[in-house]
């Protein structure tokens, strides 16, 4: 008898597991953190798409051989069509893909300003000082700063706009030290992200998402200003604060 009782608790033992292993899993604190934030983002009207994670060392999750920016691209060559604010489906892509970074198409709803990391905190102290209104500000741990804007890519008269090919391209950005300016046909990772590397690298924001987007022309004279500062300290750099052509 005893033996029926120990058999009928090692099948209740293990069916209790096999029902355990049945329940949703509630998510991580960091993971319930980053689906915040990417909702926060997709509130506030930034279109989102998945993006390639860190693999090993400094490597890329994606299947490119020599993937030239690492965990800083899209996983689907139709993320401008796919980029959505459909909190359901972001939230589809965060709970299948746990690691992904994402990025945001900007050109859409938002451009983004990007600078060298010294430059940009320089120009973020002297636009508060000023009384600027400075919208939503993310930093780079490889040493950029990005400040989201209102978009020029979609203007009303259509003479106004230019592709972000101008300055710069996502695939080629290394060309472009100083000022990069993503518009139409663009796009950035979007806090919270991991950068490849041995260190933890990460974008991140220092100033949230409740802050409104301005016009990116009220703080393009500054950051310019700042990043041509910075080219003359930083002598390694290109000379031009502002690439405008390849």
């Amino acid at each position: 008898m005893s033996a029926e009782f120990g058999g009928r608790n090692g099948r209740q033992g293990r069916l209790s597991q096999w029902l355990r292993g049945r329940r949703p899993k509630q998510a991580p604190a960091d993971e319930s953190g980053r689906e915040a934030l990417l909702f926060a983002a997709a509130g506030a009207g930034l279109p989102l798409a998945p993006a390639a994670h860190p693999a090993a060392g400094y490597g890329c999750s994606c299947d490119r051989v020599g993937c030239p920016t690492p965990a800083r691209h899209p996983v689907s060559f139709a993320w401008q069509t796919q980029s959505t604010t459909d909190r359901a489906q972001i939230e589809r892509w965060a709970r299948h893909q746990p690691q992904a970074n994402f990025i945001t198409a900007t050109g859409m709803v938002h451009d983004v300003l990007d600078v060298p990391l010294d430059a940009g905190r320089e120009a973020l102290t002297r636009l508060l000082d000023a009384g600027v209104e400075v919208g939503p500000v993310a930093e780079s741990t490889d040493g950029r700063m990005l400040f989201f804007t209102l978009t020029r890519g979609t203007p009303e008269d259509e003479d106004e706009w230019w592709p972000c090919e101008l300055d710069c391209h996502p695939e080629t950005m290394d060309e472009h030290p100083g000022l990069r300016w993503h518009c139409r046909g663009s796009y950035v990772l979007v806090p919270p992200a991991r950068l490849p590397g041995d260190d933890g690298g990460s974008v991140h924001w220092v100033r949230g998402l409740e802050h409104p987007l301005p016009d990116p022309l009220s703080l393009l004279e500054v950051l310019t200003d700042s990043c041509a500062r910075h080219a003359v300290e930083q002598p390694d750099h290109a000379a031009t604060a502002w690439p405008l052509r390849h």
